[in-house]
């Protein structure tokens, strides 16, 4: 007895819906799997690393995630982030207002071009480990000179960003706001700025990233406190597992800042990117 071929369809619809996939059929990770994947993969080898161990100083992934939970427990790891984020707050804030405006001025003008361009090309590519010692001799060892570090670090990167994306601005959008009549004010503030939005929410964002590190050097090489004084007094008394736990609560924490930032950033300047996932 032969079956039809319509029973045969019917027969393989059947076996799909039960979860019996046809021969050839590859199994896809979606983009949230694979990240997931990625971090356990990147966690178990930590913990391998630490059970070898690869050196004394290296503790496992297990005893480092106990250390983070009696930091977070007692109250010590959550009262470092307030002291560290003080000046990260203020010297992305800083950064953020006068470098949009400095970074909008030198796409739009040839002389404000030639007086800062030099100035924060020359600040991103100096080592900032190097210039710390010179802004505890000028400010000391207080808010100001953690701010100071923060803004050295992040402000360059919001001001580059902006510049290139004012002057990289549609020519066809701001021909079409000529074309109405539109006056100068107009043609930048509805037209220009608009238009770079994305690529200075971009700058932004990366300079929140680099803001973060300036404070943690900061901390470190200016005066231990905050986060940088849990590194450095765990790393004095050989405490390895809770110095990797405050190292490791810095990376996640700037890890979930610059990712709400994207978010942000998609969602209000760039909605045809969340279409297209």
């Amino acid at each position: 007895m032969k079956a039809s071929p319509d029973s045969s369809d019917g027969a393989v619809g059947t076996l799909t819906g039960m979860g019996v996939q046809p021969a050839g059929f590859h199994f896809r990770f979606s983009e949230l799997q694979l990240r997931l994947l990625s971090i356990v993969v990147f966690f178990a080898a930590w913990q391998i690393a630490g059970l070898v161990p690869i050196s004394p100083a290296f503790p496992t992934f297990s005893a480092t995630m106990v250390a983070m939970f009696d930091m977070t427990l007692d109250g010590s790891l959550l009262a470092a982030y307030v002291e560290t984020l003080k000046p990260l707050v203020l010297g992305v804030g800083i950064s953020a207002v006068f470098g949009v405006a400095i970074g909008v001025s030198m796409g739009l003008y040839k002389s404000s071009r030639w007086l800062w361009e030099p100035i924060f090309v020359v600040l991103q590519a100096s080592p900032v480990a190097a210039l710390i010692p010179l802004i505890t001799y000028a400010y000391g060892i207080g808010l100001t000179a953690k701010t100071v570090a923060v803004i050295i670090l992040a402000s360059p990167i919001i001001v580059l960003n902006t510049y290139k994306a004012v002057g990289n601005a549609s020519p066809v959008l701001i021909q079409m706001c000529r074309s109405f009549q539109g006056t100068r004010l107009q043609e930048i503030w509805k037209v220009i700025i608009p238009n770079a939005a994305p690529v200075i929410f971009a700058g932004l964002r990366l300079g929140v990233a680099a803001g973060f590190i300036g404070v943690i050097l900061a901390e470190l090489l200016i005066t231990p406190t905050g986060v940088g004084d849990i590194i450095s007094y765990n790393r004095s008394i050989a405490n390895y597992p809770a110095m990797y736990a405050a190292v490791l609560s810095i990376i996640v924490f700037s890890a979930v800042m610059v990712s709400l930032l994207e978010k942000a950033e998609v969602r209000y300047f760039r909605p045809e990117k969340k279409r297209g996932h």
